[in-house]
């Protein structure tokens, strides 16, 4: 038997859980505040007996006898606090009312909506067979002369059509009755808007890939009304308005951020659908893991402990850490060798006509705009990368439990 403290001879009150075998792990958490853990099946069951009012040291005593071993018992309270899945002192806050929009999520995904949809999309593509000059195109992102109305359209003009993709994955979660968030993050040197669906762990697998996808959904359909306004607005000889030369302008970019979405070495849409498939839980940070052991290796320094990650994580991050290599080795040459320099002309130019003060007034302000847009993004970047990285540093690590 189990030597326990007399204090956990009584029960603990603990806040309800949500249960989702996957895999050959258990899937516990706490849909109220998106905290989730992952359990083996055995660990799964002796939370199960706690939750149910048995006093931990009776379900200690029933683990052992059970499963023919002895469990940690402080250790393992010590992980369900963690996670937050214990009642404190203070009465439990009371259950969440329902997800707001949640009829509108189920409206956006319903069979009349994929009809539209389809609608859209075949619209879209007939246009373009017929007038192929709509077809997206970098000639298109130059609808204009002026180099601040570029830099605002490539730099602010997305930003809805952005707010567009993040809702239709808020929405395909919380139509299933999921939480979310909207957050301003960055990929390597990219800014993005990142939702976060933490709740999907909690949710049958099959029922993950559409609030994953949806946002490319969300692309597609832009890219489909955006050629469908310019189409409208063409000049009897094919050529595009100013208004319709935005719009395949913002149609071009809109491509170019769902093709981004393959490099899922950034954690795109993309990478959430690949580590469901897989069967992994947290393939990325596995696959720095091992490649940072590969370097220590290589270094003759030590190999940090790998026993506390997941076996299937660990089992995929063998060969997944070498697209992650390749993948960030591509980024950052990009950045080095076309970003980084493209910027610094860029912004040399504007810098060299806001000192000459040689083109007037609008030169001038032409110059303000485009420094203001273009150094204002990088900034932004850093600090979301030093807020991130205190974040890392302060944050503890236990969604996942080993046996």
């Amino acid at each position: 038997m189990t030597t326990v403290p007399s204090t956990l001879r009584q029960p603990l009150r603990v806040h309800p859980l949500t249960y989702l075998p996957d895999g050959d792990d258990v899937v516990v958490g706490r849909t109220d505040v998106d905290s989730f853990g992952v359990f083996p099946p055995d660990g799964a069951e002796l939370l199960r007996r706690i939750a149910g009012g048995m006093p931990p040291a009776e379900a200690a005593n029933w683990y052992a006898e059970t499963y023919g071993e002895q469990v940690d018992l402080e250790e393992f309270l010590g992980v369900l606090s963690e996670l937050d899945f214990l009642v404190g002192d203070v009465e439990p806050a009371a259950a969440p009312g329902p997800v707001r929009w949640q009829r509108l999520g189920r409206w956006l995904f319903s069979r009349p909506a994929w009809i539209l949809y389809a609608v859209l999309l075949a619209g879209a593509v007939a246009v373009m067979v017929d007038r192929p000059r709509l077809i997206p195109h970098t000639d298109n992102l130059f609808y204009t002369d002026y180099v601040t109305a570029l830099a605002l359209t490539v730099f602010l003009g997305q930003i809805p059509l952005i707010l567009v993709h993040e809702s239709f994955h808020a929405l395909a979660g919380r139509r299933l009755g999921l939480r979310s968030t909207l957050r301003i993050s960055h990929r390597l040197h990219f800014l993005t808007f990142e939702t976060s669906l933490d709740g999907l762990v909690v949710v049958p697998r099959r029922q993950r890939y559409l609030p994953m996808l949806a946002g490319m959904l969300a692309d597609l359909l832009l890219v489909s009304v955006l050629t469908l306004a310019a189409a409208v607005t063409l000049r009897p000889d094919g050529a595009p308005t100013r208004l319709g030369g935005f719009c395949l302008a913002l149609a071009f970019l809109t491509v170019l951020r769902f093709a981004w979405q393959f490099a899922f070495y950034l954690r795109t849409d993309l990478y959430g659908v690949v580590t469901t498939v897989l069967g992994c839980h947290d393939l990325q940070g596995a696959a720095r893991r091992v490649l940072g052991n590969r370097a220590r290796r290589l270094l003759g320094r030590p190999p940090v402990d790998e026993s506390g990650l997941h076996p299937r994580d660990r089992e995929v991050a063998r060969w997944y850490s070498w697209l992650l290599l390749i993948g960030y080795a591509v980024s950052l040459g990009v950045l080095a060798l076309a970003v980084v320099p493209t910027t610094v002309r860029t912004v040399g130019m504007a810098g060299t006509r806001l000192l000459h003060q040689s083109h007037g007034i609008s030169g001038i302000a032409d110059s303000l705009i485009f420094l203001t847009v273009t150094v204002g993004q990088l900034v932004l970047v850093g600090v979301l990368m030093l807020r991130n990285r205190r974040q890392r540093r302060s944050a503890a690590d236990v969604r996942h439990l080993a046996q």
